[in-house]
Parts: structure tokens; sequence; C-alpha cells
């Protein structure tokens, strides 16, 4: 073979190995998003609304996700289309049952979410002996436990879907009561780092018509399940920072991050104090139905100095009697309740505030309290 025979052929070569090099990726892709759905029955068997709600986040351009937890459907919900069978419900089991036993932390450590999808609370409803407050603190609880996994979780909470009178007959009541302290409860605890958003899947939802048997939705009650997740989650992925472990990220092809619209609003009724350490006090009626409403305060240090307690005294003009508190004591006698803070949240900076909350009664008119606080 002549010199310039073997020269057009290592050129030849090196021709080819370069297309190989040029045709490979240049970059990994990112790591999916990992969410973690995280309930009852109504997530696990068949828990159809995740199907539902994975087909509408691919549709709608959310691919880079990934749906977790240690249980897999194995396909069951059969809609037609692929979805991811991934998710953490579990059949039975109460929010307090989870936070009383620490079942919580090992499912967190396998799965590693990144957002965290809660509907719990059904459970928690039979019999009606639960009080909200131990509910709500049973949420509290594994939140906790969530950001100590992973300090950066996207929480979306839901007000979950009602049930029928005729599977229980004190459930429709005490769900009625729990939605509508979780807008308050979720607003004391979200931070920037770590927010917690509120999906109301309550709303539109008929018990009689949404389920086959008073609790557990049919394909058209999975069907407004997810039409309610949609919005709420999407909110959260728009925001979703990298976790320690992996960088993730959240990917859609058109903006689709909304604000969730409250199940209620109300007015704000700001009533100052300037007394003990310069306490500011603010109310707000977060939403009112027949005969009950729920308040929220946020007590905020307008001194110079951190505080190491607060008090808060609300007094009610119409006869109303506060039932039940959280991220706070409250004791009532005659027109005025006493609320002092829940030892985690009293001390606060200059300049520093904390909300609680608080269910309460009404008769035939519900003014606002007059509401002062004092710092310790």
């Amino acid at each position: 073979m002549s010199l310039r025979s073997i020269m057009y052929a290592t050129l030849a070569a090196l021709l080819v190995a370069g297309s190989f090099i040029v045709a490979g990726p240049a970059v990994s892709a990112a790591a999916a998003v990992r969410v973690m759905p995280l309930g009852d029955s109504i997530t696990a068997g068949p828990g159809c609304w995740r199907a539902k709600l994975w087909h509408r986040l691919q549709t709608s351009g959310y691919t880079n996700i990934d749906f977790v937890g240690g249980v897999s459907d194995g396909g069951g919900c059969n809609p037609g289309y692929a979805y991811d069978f991934d998710h953490e419900g579990h059949g039975g089991f109460s929010a307090t049952g989870i936070a009383d036993n620490n079942q919580l932390p090992p499912w967190l450590a396998a799965a590693r979410p990144d957002v965290v999808l809660m509907h719990l609370g059904t459970n928690d409803m039979w019999g009606g002996y639960i009080p909200t407050a131990t509910k709500l603190a049973a949420f509290t609880k594994l939140v906790g436990q969530m950001r100590a996994q992973n300090p950066a979780v996207r929480i979306v909470v839901a007000q979950i879907i009602p049930m029928s009178a005729s599977a229980c007959a004190t459930c429709p009541a005490d769900v009625v009561a729990l939605n509508a302290a979780i807008p308050g409860w979720a607003a004391g605890l979200t931070t920037a780092q770590s927010p917690i958003v509120v999906a109301d899947l309550w709303t539109g939802f008929d018990a009689a018509t949404d389920t086959g048997d008073g609790v557990h939705p049919n394909d058209a009650g999975f069907q407004k399940m997810a039409d309610r997740w949609f919005p709420a989650v999407t909110q959260v992925l728009g925001g979703v920072t990298a976790s320690p472990s992996a960088s993730r990220s959240a990917s859609p092809s058109a903006s689709a991050s909304r604000s969730v619209s409250p199940s209620a609003s109300g007015s704000r009724s700001p009533s100052a104090s300037t007394g003990a350490g310069k306490c500011v006090a603010e109310y707000k009626l977060v939403s009112q139905w027949s005969g009950a409403f729920q308040g929220e305060v946020t007590v905020r240090n307008a001194s110079t100095a951190a505080s190491t307690g607060w008090t808060a005294t609300l007094t009610f003009g119409a006869g109303q009697q506060v039932s039940q508190a959280w991220n706070a004591t409250a004791t009532q006698v005659g027109a005025v309740a006493t609320v002092r803070d829940a030892a985690y949240n009293g001390a606060l900076p200059a300049g520093g505030s904390a909300s609680f909350g608080f269910i309460a009664s009404w008769t035939t008119t519900n003014p606002a309290p007059a509401v002062t606080c004092a710092l310790a």
C-alpha cells in the first residue's frame, strides 16, 4: 500500500471515530423530581387519582418527575395509558397512628422525596373521638419528620374529600372541622425553604355520587381529585430546588405555576397592643360556616429585644366560644380567651412573629374580637 493510501485510510478512520464522539450525549439529564403520594386506602388501592394526575402532568409538559414510595399498584388502575405505579399509600392507616408509631421516617429514608402529596385524616374520623387539634398535632409531627429527612421538602396537604353520613354519622362534620383548620395550620408551619401548599379536594366532591361506599372514590371521584391536585402540584413543581443528594428540577415546556385558591378568605382586622414588650397582634377570619368559624392570630415582637414567650387575649363581643386551638394553648372565661405560646414558638427575635389558629362557635353575629398581646 502506498504512503498516500495509508494516509487516506488513517484520516477516514479518524473521521469515523469523530462522528461517533459527536453523536454521543453532551451532558447527562437532570435527575427527576421525586414525588411521594402519602395517604391511606384512598391513595393506595386503587388510588387512581395518582394515575390521572401523572397523566395530566406528563401531557402538560411536566415529564421530569418520578412518583416514589415503597408500594406499587402494579398497574391496577388500567386507565389506558402508562403511569408511574409507586406510592406510599397504606389502607387503614391514620395520620395519628402513623405519627404515634413513627412509621413515616423509614418510608422517607427509602423514597427520598423532594415533594410529598399528603391526603390523610379519613381513618382518624371513625367514631368521632379524636379531636381536630390531635389530628393537626399528628400532621405537625409528620411535617417535622419530612423536614428532618429533607430540609427543602415541599409539601402539598389536602383538605380531604368528604365522607357520607351513611358510612359514619359523625364523620361529615369532623371532616369539615379538619378541613377548616388546615389552611391556618399550614400557614403557621410553612417556610420559604419548605413551603406547605394546601390543595382543596373537598370543594365540588359529592360523597353520594363520587364514591362507591360513601368513603372511597369511584372513577369520577378520582378524576375530581386529580383535577384538584393539579394546580397545587404544579405550583410546587415550579419552585423545587435541588436536594442535597442530587440535582433535581422540574422542566415544564410551558409555565403552569398557579396559586391555590383558599377554601375561604376573610378580612384582616388588626388590633395592636403596645403593652409589655411592645407586642402587636393581628386577627384574621379564615372561614365561617353555620354555628362555627376559624380564626387566626399573628403575634409580632415589635420591640428591639428577643422575647421568651407571649400571651394573646381575645375579647369576644357576641358570645363566641373557643373550642380548640393549635400552635398555642387556649382557655376561655366568659368573653375573654387567653392564649399562650406552645413553647416551641414562644421565643421571638426582634421583628419576629408567630401565628396560631382556633375554632370557635358563634350564634347570631360574629364580630371580630378585640385582640391584644404581651411578650415575656
